[in-house]
């Protein structure tokens, strides 16, 4: 197997760069920094971490991503997906465990890159990602009731029913105060894009107009802040659970690594790697179609999702992929190369350095109202309706609604593998329903049956051969006769199952004094028979290029 060529898109993107794209990467980049900056933060509290590790993982894992990225407008961070994994890993192993099991993940990223295995990711079906997809909306949505509401609950544990039995115990905690910044910030969130439209005079729709252009995010930290400032609102801050965001990122350090750790972290390992890559391919894929720039190549993107992965918890970072919202708003801003994402970086960390403290006042309801909001939008609800389902054959509704209740009730790893496995069982099954064998009663003379194979004969569907040794069940060569021909000619795959069960049928057939003829093999099957010896078996008399002739030499 030949490896994939180490080559970012970044040095394709610098032909011809001038100051043109540069100025309009810089707008673009410093635009998506605004936006992933409360994303950020409210994605790591949600995980259960600082939120410096949110943006320390936004810095870092975000200029790498880009840096050595194979998509021009692809912006990598803490994502909404990780959220539900990240915490059950803190809870379970530890923040150092995540840490470990962060760069692992990278390592495995990496080589899925470099042994081009990056075109594999688009395989997983459609109803999987849809399913988990969704069961990761209604978890985040359901871990922001604690800050949301208000309530003091020392723990939270990582699954659902856990989560509400917690929350439920502690309602005599609730806060109204706490829940009139989550409406407000909600509302906030759900209005300001309409600004536009807002006013009959000219000049107030433009002001309108250019303050719709503010990411509404950073708008619901900078009025939450204020109005719990100003009216000393007894709710939870930044400042007061985790003491306020340092100002200069942490030194590099290495996490305590030993292989009974690695040992013990290989399935939250893998569920990482392959979440990440699921997460940016498709994400990839989107800015493709959003930008109209050169499409993305996927191994040198998980070559770069892996590098940031590793680098990241150096300084204390957590998983990162892409992110569709940021990728998207990076596109729409105009931005044009890997700088835009670069910029995106520089600017988080310019906001570090300049303005940490101010962070001390964002209250936590208002990143819940945010993390709410991002779980509806990251939903596809309309898949869940009955509507869209009927539209669907019943292994989709199966794989879909089992992934979204599988995800939900036990968690991502589970919901993926059953999803899975689902899946590969459904597709079997319809191949196997695909493959016909046919009789010919019309092209059959007497004391001869005429069998058509049809589609692909593997080892879901080698019942149907089977069941023609059987002279009083088969359909084509009934007891009495003296010979069985089987009509090859659209059978376009077999698999070693499939020809076992002709081995198997020929013995049947000589035993009960019947004779066995292939026609009209052509192509893989034609060759697996060949390579497998089965023309000797059969004799070269007994193999023959076409229906006419078998019977013409049975008739002889």
């Amino acid at each position: 197997m030949t490896v994939h060529r180490f080559r970012p898109r970044l040095l394709d993107a610098l032909r011809g760069y001038d100051r043109r794209r540069l100025a309009a990467d810089i707008g673009a980049g410093v635009t998506v920094g605004v936006v992933a900056l409360p994303l950020a933060m409210a994605f790591a509290i949600a995980s259960g971490v600082k939120p410096e590790q949110g943006l320390v993982t936004a810095i870092v894992a975000g200029f790498l991503i880009s840096a050595f990225g194979g998509s021009n407008v692809q912006i990598g961070g803490p994502a909404g997906a990780f959220i539900v994994i990240v915490y059950g890993i803190v809870e379970r192993y530890g923040l150092t465990n995540l840490l470990i099991s962060t760069a692992l993940a990278g390592v495995l990223l990496f080589l899925l890159g470099l042994l081009r295995l990056g075109t594999l990711v688009r395989y997983v079906p459609v109803p999987i990602i849809v399913g988990f997809t969704n069961g990761i909306a209604v978890l985040i949505a359901l871990s922001q009731l604690k800050d949301g509401l208000g309530l003091q609950v020392p723990k939270v544990p990582a699954d659902a029913f856990s989560q509400l039995a917690a929350l439920g115990a502690h309602l005599h905690t609730f806060n109204p105060w706490a829940l009139a910044v989550t409406l407000a910030s909600l509302a906030v969130l759900l209005g300001w894009s309409r600004l536009g439209r807002v006013g009959d005079a000219a000049s107030t729709r433009a002001a309108a107009a250019w303050a719709a252009r503010l990411p509404a995010p950073l708008v619901v930290l900078v009025l939450g802040g204020a109005a719990v400032a100003l009216l000393g609102l007894p709710v939870d801050t930044i400042g007061s659970r985790f003491g306020g965001i340092p100002r200069a990122l942490p030194a590099l350090e290495l996490p305590a690594f030993s292989w009974a750790s690695a040992q013990a972290l290989v399935v939250p390992t893998v569920t990482l790697a392959l979440l990440g890559a699921v997460e940016s391919l498709l994400c990839a894929r989107v800015a493709d179609q959003a930008s109209g720039l050169p499409r993305h190549d996927p191994n040198q993107e998980l070559m770069a999702q892996g590098i940031a992965n590793v680098a990241a918890p150096l300084f204390g970072g957590i998983p990162a992929t892409g992110t569709i919202a940021r990728t998207l708003t990076n596109a729409r801003a105009g931005a044009t190369s890997p700088i835009a994402g670069m910029v995106h970086a520089l600017t988080l960390l310019a906001v570090v350095l300049l303005a940490a403290p101010l962070a001390d006042r964002v209250p936590l309801p208002a990143l819940a109202a945010i993390l709410l909001h991002v779980a509806w939008n990251m939903g596809e609800w309309r898949t869940l309706s009955r509507r869209h389902l009927r539209r669907h054959g019943a292994d989709y509704r199966w794989v879909l609604l089992g992934t979204f209740v599988l995800t939900v009730v036990f968690d991502l790893t589970v919901a993926v593998q059953a999803g899975l496995v689902a899946a590969c069982a459904f597709f079997l099954w319809r191949m196997a329903t695909l493959f016909t064998a046919t009789p010919w009663p019309d092209r059959a003379p007497d004391g001869v049956g005429v069998v058509r194979l049809e589609g692909a004969l593997f080892f879901g569907a080698v019942g149907r051969i089977e069941a023609l040794a059987d002279p009083s069940a088969a359909p084509g060569a009934p007891a009495g006769t003296r010979a069985l021909v089987l009509d090859a000619d659209r059978l376009f795959w077999m698999d070693a199952s499939g020809l076992d069960a002709l081995v198997q049928l020929q013995r049947d057939l000589q035993r009960q004094g019947r004779e066995l003829w292939l026609t009209g093999l052509r192509g893989q099957p034609a060759d697996k028979v060949q390579r497998a010896g089965l023309t000797e078996g059969l004799g070269g008399a007994r193999l023959a290029p076409d229906v006419g002739s078998a019977l013409a030499a049975l008739a002889a």
